[in-house]
């Protein structure tokens, strides 16, 4: 089983390209309930775990669901995570949320995937060329790599990209990324561009963002929101946007180019 957590299909992607080559199911996490998420496996059988890093950190949403993770039984249990560029210290969280269950990672890897966050000045989507190179390196890592180490359930394996100061990213500044700019409040939507398809509310994976009577979008600010932007990216009006950071910048979601199909 691959239990994963996907905003703007990154991750999704990758743990269906696992799925498909291991026989295994791929369950999003949102599927789950809100009680405790028991796993029976049989000896020997695998356990995928597929994230995307939120700010050098697992996504609120993923850690939650940690929390009430219980598996039975002997198993192989792995972690696969998408970065658009640096993991920091994100399996080292993840890997310590894992223990105060009772649980044990046998092995971690991480995919570079394209760029989505975009709410900062300095940061924007990748051109369609670094889109390609990176989805296309992805998928040789996996087929190659990765994939082959997961069928056979190689233990002790870790193979991520850290970055350069991966205490700095995930300790200090991921921790002020996701304590403080991890919220639904600095979304906003243009009403004369919105056409009230209600694409936005389709695809927010955590059901935070709803339409109003006027085919609006509304975000509820109760803490659920994980600021993945699916709602932004997949606009077609390009509507919806993070405070005035976002009104210039580009969107992507995974397949949003057709070679990416």
């Amino acid at each position: 089983m691959i239990l994963y957590f996907s905003g703007t299909g990154n991750t999704r992607w990758a743990a269906e390209m696992v799925a498909r080559a291991t026989g295994d199911t791929a369950v999003d996490i949102r599927t789950l309930g809100s009680g405790d998420v028991v796993i029976s496996l049989a000896d020997g059988e695998r356990l995928g775990l597929c994230w995307p890093v939120h700010g050098w950190q697992p996504p609120r949403i993923f850690r939650r669901m940690i929390e009430r993770l219980r598996v039975e039984g002997a198993s192989y249990i792995y972690s696969l995570c998408s970065c658009g560029d640096t993991t920091g210290r994100a399996v080292a969280m993840l890997r310590s949320d894992m223990e105060k269950g009772g649980l044990h990672l046998d092995s971690a890897f991480s995919i570079v995937m394209p760029e989505s966050y975009v709410c900062l000045p300095f940061m924007y989507t990748d051109t369609i060329e670094r889109e390609q190179h990176k989805v296309e390196t992805a998928r040789q890592q996996l087929e190659q790599t990765i994939i082959p180490y997961i069928v056979e359930c190689r233990r002790g394996v870790e193979m991520l990209k850290k970055g350069p100061t991966p205490w700095l990213y995930s300790n200090v500044i991921g921790a002020y990324f996701n304590g403080r700019m991890i919220t639904s409040r600095p979304f906003r939507h243009t009403a004369d561009l919105c056409t009230g398809c209600g694409r936005c509310e389709q695809v927010c994976p955590t059901g935070c963002l709803s339409l109003d009577d006027d085919r609006h979008p509304t975000w509820r600010h109760d803490g659920s929101c994980t600021c993945c932007l699916a709602c932004y990216h997949h606009c077609p009006q390009h509507a919806i946007n993070y405070k005035e950071i976002t009104k210039r910048r580009g969107q992507y979601y995974f397949g949003k180019n057709k070679w990416m199909e």
